[in-house]
Protein backbone atom coordinates (compact mmCIF):
# COMPACT_ATOMS: atom_id res chain seq x y z
CA UNK A 1 0.00 0.00 0.00
CA UNK A 2 1.31 3.57 -0.73
CA UNK A 3 2.68 5.56 1.85
CA UNK A 4 1.52 8.76 0.21
CA UNK A 5 -2.71 7.78 0.74
CA UNK A 6 -2.14 7.04 4.44
CA UNK A 7 -2.00 10.45 5.84
CA UNK A 8 -3.95 10.25 8.97
CA UNK A 9 -3.50 7.92 12.06
CA UNK A 10 -7.30 6.70 11.09
CA UNK A 11 -6.39 5.87 7.68
CA UNK A 12 -3.12 3.61 8.73
CA UNK A 13 -5.46 2.32 11.21
CA UNK A 14 -7.99 1.27 8.57
CA UNK A 15 -5.61 -0.06 6.75
CA UNK A 16 -3.85 -2.24 9.24
CA UNK A 17 -7.56 -3.61 10.05
CA UNK A 18 -8.29 -4.39 6.44
CA UNK A 19 -5.39 -6.41 5.96
CA UNK A 20 -4.04 -3.85 3.34
CA UNK A 21 -0.94 -3.13 5.98
CA UNK A 22 1.62 -5.37 7.11
CA UNK A 23 4.81 -3.79 7.71
CA UNK A 24 6.39 -0.76 9.25
CA UNK A 25 5.19 2.51 10.13
CA UNK A 26 7.77 4.54 10.23
CA UNK A 27 7.10 7.58 7.62
CA UNK A 28 3.57 7.23 7.54
CA UNK A 29 0.72 9.46 8.70
CA UNK A 30 2.99 12.45 9.22
CA UNK A 31 2.07 14.49 12.22
CA UNK A 32 0.17 11.90 14.13
CA UNK A 33 2.03 10.31 17.12
CA UNK A 34 2.39 6.66 16.88
CA UNK A 35 3.12 4.08 19.31
CA UNK A 36 4.35 1.18 20.97
CA UNK A 37 1.80 -1.69 22.49
CA UNK A 38 1.98 -3.68 25.47
CA UNK A 39 -1.49 -6.15 26.27
CA UNK A 40 -1.33 -8.20 29.55
CA UNK A 41 -3.60 -9.62 31.85
CA UNK A 42 -4.88 -7.37 34.78
CA UNK A 43 -3.00 -9.23 37.11
CA UNK A 44 0.29 -7.71 35.72
CA UNK A 45 -0.85 -4.91 34.78
CA UNK A 46 -0.06 -2.59 38.23
CA UNK A 47 3.76 -4.08 38.14
CA UNK A 48 3.87 -3.18 34.70
CA UNK A 49 2.27 0.19 35.49
CA UNK A 50 5.14 0.96 37.82
CA UNK A 51 7.83 -0.32 35.48
CA UNK A 52 6.78 2.25 33.07
CA UNK A 53 6.66 4.61 35.59
CA UNK A 54 10.13 4.52 37.20
CA UNK A 55 11.64 4.38 33.27
CA UNK A 56 9.72 6.92 31.67
CA UNK A 57 12.34 8.03 28.81
CA UNK A 58 11.77 4.38 27.00
CA UNK A 59 8.35 3.74 28.59
CA UNK A 60 6.19 7.34 28.09
CA UNK A 61 2.84 6.39 28.55
CA UNK A 62 0.34 7.96 26.09
CA UNK A 63 -2.67 6.31 27.39
CA UNK A 64 -3.69 2.83 29.45
CA UNK A 65 -6.94 1.21 29.14
CA UNK A 66 -9.31 -0.36 31.36
CA UNK A 67 -9.46 -4.06 31.52
CA UNK A 68 -11.72 -5.81 28.23
CA UNK A 69 -11.01 -1.59 26.64
CA UNK A 70 -10.42 -2.10 23.26
CA UNK A 71 -10.12 1.64 22.23
CA UNK A 72 -7.81 3.64 23.83
CA UNK A 73 -9.57 6.75 25.01
CA UNK A 74 -7.61 9.36 24.64
CA UNK A 75 -5.44 7.98 21.70
CA UNK A 76 -7.50 6.83 19.78
CA UNK A 77 -11.21 6.45 20.33
CA UNK A 78 -12.00 4.64 17.15
CA UNK A 79 -9.52 2.74 17.13
CA UNK A 80 -9.17 -1.07 17.88
CA UNK A 81 -6.46 -2.02 19.32
CA UNK A 82 -7.24 -5.93 18.80
CA UNK A 83 -6.78 -5.23 14.48
CA UNK A 84 -5.14 -1.91 14.12
CA UNK A 85 -1.28 -2.39 13.67
CA UNK A 86 0.22 -3.66 11.18
CA UNK A 87 1.91 -6.78 13.07
CA UNK A 88 1.85 -8.07 16.52
CA UNK A 89 4.10 -10.08 18.87
CA UNK A 90 2.48 -12.87 21.01
CA UNK A 91 4.77 -14.09 24.07
CA UNK A 92 3.73 -16.70 26.30
CA UNK A 93 6.14 -17.34 29.54
CA UNK A 94 8.65 -14.91 27.94
CA UNK A 95 8.49 -16.70 24.50
CA UNK A 96 7.97 -15.55 20.66
CA UNK A 97 5.62 -17.59 19.84
CA UNK A 98 3.53 -15.75 16.83
CA UNK A 99 3.88 -13.01 14.89
CA UNK A 100 0.05 -12.53 13.36
CA UNK A 101 -1.22 -9.47 11.48
CA UNK A 102 -4.86 -8.96 14.22
CA UNK A 103 -4.95 -10.68 17.74
CA UNK A 104 -8.92 -11.33 18.25
CA UNK A 105 -8.28 -15.35 18.48
CA UNK A 106 -5.82 -14.27 21.81
CA UNK A 107 -8.48 -11.38 23.46
CA UNK A 108 -9.30 -11.53 27.05
CA UNK A 109 -11.66 -10.13 28.82
CA UNK A 110 -8.80 -9.19 31.57
CA UNK A 111 -6.37 -8.00 29.37
CA UNK A 112 -5.19 -3.95 30.13
CA UNK A 113 -3.13 -2.34 27.39
CA UNK A 114 -0.60 0.47 27.50
CA UNK A 115 0.03 2.68 24.54
CA UNK A 116 3.83 4.07 24.68
CA UNK A 117 5.14 6.80 23.13
CA UNK A 118 7.32 5.90 19.98
CA UNK A 119 10.28 7.90 18.54
CA UNK A 120 8.89 8.19 15.33
CA UNK A 121 6.62 10.55 16.10
CA UNK A 122 9.68 13.12 16.46
CA UNK A 123 11.24 11.77 13.53
CA UNK A 124 8.51 14.58 11.38
CA UNK A 125 10.14 16.85 13.71
CA UNK A 126 13.58 16.41 12.65
CA UNK A 127 12.65 15.97 9.10
CA UNK A 128 10.93 19.83 9.32
CA UNK A 129 14.26 20.87 10.75
CA UNK A 130 16.12 19.82 7.96
CA UNK A 131 17.67 16.71 9.66
CA UNK A 132 17.92 13.76 7.41
CA UNK A 133 16.31 10.32 8.82
CA UNK A 134 18.34 7.43 7.30
CA UNK A 135 15.94 4.38 7.34
CA UNK A 136 12.99 6.96 6.10
CA UNK A 137 15.56 7.60 2.86
CA UNK A 138 16.14 3.72 2.46
CA UNK A 139 12.42 2.72 2.96
CA UNK A 140 14.02 0.22 6.30
CA UNK A 141 12.65 -0.29 9.38
CA UNK A 142 14.69 1.51 12.56
CA UNK A 143 18.04 -0.31 13.85
CA UNK A 144 17.59 -1.13 17.79
CA UNK A 145 19.76 -2.23 20.32
CA UNK A 146 19.57 -4.00 23.27
CA UNK A 147 22.41 -2.41 25.89
CA UNK A 148 24.09 -3.00 29.06
CA UNK A 149 22.44 -0.56 30.94
CA UNK A 150 19.43 -1.60 33.50
CA UNK A 151 16.33 -0.61 33.72
CA UNK A 152 14.79 0.43 37.22
CA UNK A 153 13.58 -2.89 37.82
CA UNK A 154 9.74 -3.11 39.37
CA UNK A 155 8.05 -5.53 40.85
CA UNK A 156 8.30 -8.32 38.28
CA UNK A 157 9.52 -6.91 35.23
CA UNK A 158 13.34 -5.74 35.10
CA UNK A 159 15.59 -6.04 32.03
CA UNK A 160 18.12 -3.39 29.83
CA UNK A 161 17.28 -1.00 28.05
CA UNK A 162 16.77 -0.98 24.43
CA UNK A 163 17.58 1.85 22.18
CA UNK A 164 17.01 3.33 18.21
CA UNK A 165 19.89 4.56 16.54
CA UNK A 166 20.10 7.03 13.82
CA UNK A 167 23.36 8.45 12.09
CA UNK A 168 24.13 12.00 12.05
CA UNK A 169 26.27 14.28 11.17
CA UNK A 170 27.35 15.81 14.39
CA UNK A 171 25.80 19.67 13.69
CA UNK A 172 22.62 17.55 12.96
CA UNK A 173 23.02 15.65 16.41
CA UNK A 174 22.92 18.97 18.04
CA UNK A 175 20.22 19.94 16.22
CA UNK A 176 18.57 16.49 17.01
CA UNK A 177 18.82 17.02 20.75
CA UNK A 178 17.36 20.58 20.46
CA UNK A 179 14.23 19.07 18.22
CA UNK A 180 13.19 15.93 20.16
CA UNK A 181 14.03 17.33 23.94
CA UNK A 182 10.68 18.97 23.12
CA UNK A 183 8.88 15.76 22.65
CA UNK A 184 9.32 13.94 26.41
CA UNK A 185 6.61 12.17 25.83
CA UNK A 186 7.78 10.08 22.80
CA UNK A 187 11.38 9.63 24.30
CA UNK A 188 12.63 13.11 24.08
CA UNK A 189 16.36 13.61 23.84
CA UNK A 190 19.18 11.59 23.33
CA UNK A 191 20.56 9.13 25.67
CA UNK A 192 23.57 8.28 24.06
CA UNK A 193 25.77 10.10 21.20
CA UNK A 194 28.63 8.42 19.61
CA UNK A 195 31.18 5.30 21.66
CA UNK A 196 28.35 2.26 20.83
CA UNK A 197 30.31 0.25 22.73
CA UNK A 198 30.15 2.63 26.06
CA UNK A 199 26.25 0.99 25.52
CA UNK A 200 27.46 -2.78 25.02
CA UNK A 201 26.96 -2.48 21.51
CA UNK A 202 29.80 -4.66 19.51
CA UNK A 203 28.46 -4.16 15.80
CA UNK A 204 26.36 -1.74 14.85
CA UNK A 205 25.86 -3.48 11.81
CA UNK A 206 23.62 -6.51 13.21
CA UNK A 207 20.87 -4.78 15.34
CA UNK A 208 19.18 -6.60 17.51
CA UNK A 209 15.39 -5.88 16.30
CA UNK A 210 14.94 -3.61 12.87
CA UNK A 211 17.18 -3.52 10.03
CA UNK A 212 20.90 -2.15 9.66
CA UNK A 213 21.51 1.50 8.12
CA UNK A 214 24.99 2.59 6.40
CA UNK A 215 26.97 5.71 7.66
CA UNK A 216 28.08 8.39 5.45
CA UNK A 217 31.38 10.12 6.32
CA UNK A 218 31.94 12.19 9.11
CA UNK A 219 28.73 10.93 10.88
CA UNK A 220 28.17 9.11 14.47
CA UNK A 221 25.54 6.86 16.20
CA UNK A 222 22.78 9.01 17.95
CA UNK A 223 20.50 6.71 20.46
CA UNK A 224 17.06 7.38 21.70
CA UNK A 225 15.45 5.47 24.33
CA UNK A 226 13.37 2.86 22.70
CA UNK A 227 10.07 1.64 23.23
CA UNK A 228 10.69 -2.49 22.62
CA UNK A 229 12.68 -1.90 26.13
CA UNK A 230 9.11 -3.71 27.65
CA UNK A 231 10.01 -6.91 25.02
CA UNK A 232 13.20 -7.75 26.77
CA UNK A 233 11.49 -6.81 30.29
CA UNK A 234 8.52 -9.53 29.33
CA UNK A 235 11.33 -12.07 28.06
CA UNK A 236 12.70 -11.20 31.35
CA UNK A 237 9.78 -11.42 33.70
CA UNK A 238 7.88 -14.26 31.20
CA UNK A 239 3.99 -13.21 32.22
CA UNK A 240 1.97 -16.28 30.78
CA UNK A 241 1.11 -14.50 28.38
CA UNK A 242 1.62 -10.85 26.77
CA UNK A 243 0.88 -9.04 23.27
CA UNK A 244 3.26 -6.27 21.83
CA UNK A 245 3.64 -4.77 18.68
CA UNK A 246 6.25 -6.05 16.57
CA UNK A 247 9.45 -3.77 16.23
CA UNK A 248 8.52 -1.11 14.08
CA UNK A 249 5.24 -1.44 13.24
CA UNK A 250 3.18 0.45 15.43
CA UNK A 251 -0.52 1.74 16.54
CA UNK A 252 -0.67 5.03 14.80
CA UNK A 253 -2.64 7.30 17.07
CA UNK A 254 -4.94 10.41 16.72
CA UNK A 255 -2.49 12.25 18.92
CA UNK A 256 -0.98 15.25 16.89
CA UNK A 257 2.95 15.58 17.11
CA UNK A 258 2.54 19.10 18.61
CA UNK A 259 0.13 18.34 20.94
CA UNK A 260 3.08 16.39 22.85
CA UNK A 261 5.69 18.93 22.24
CA UNK A 262 6.46 21.03 25.38
CA UNK A 263 8.61 24.52 25.36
Amino acid sequence: MSGATLTTGTHVREACRAGLLTGQTSGLAPGFAQANLVVLPADWAQDFLLFCQRNPKPCPLLDVTEPGQVAPTRAAPTGDLRTDLPRYRVWKHGELVSEPTDILAFWQDDFVSFVIGCSFTFEAALLRSGVPVRHIELGRNVPMYQTNIPCAPAGRFHGPLVVSMRPMKPADAIRAVQVTSRYPSVHGAPVHLGMPDQLGIADLARPDFGESVPFHDGELPVFWACGVTPQAAIMAARPPLVITHSPGCMFVTDLRDEELAVG
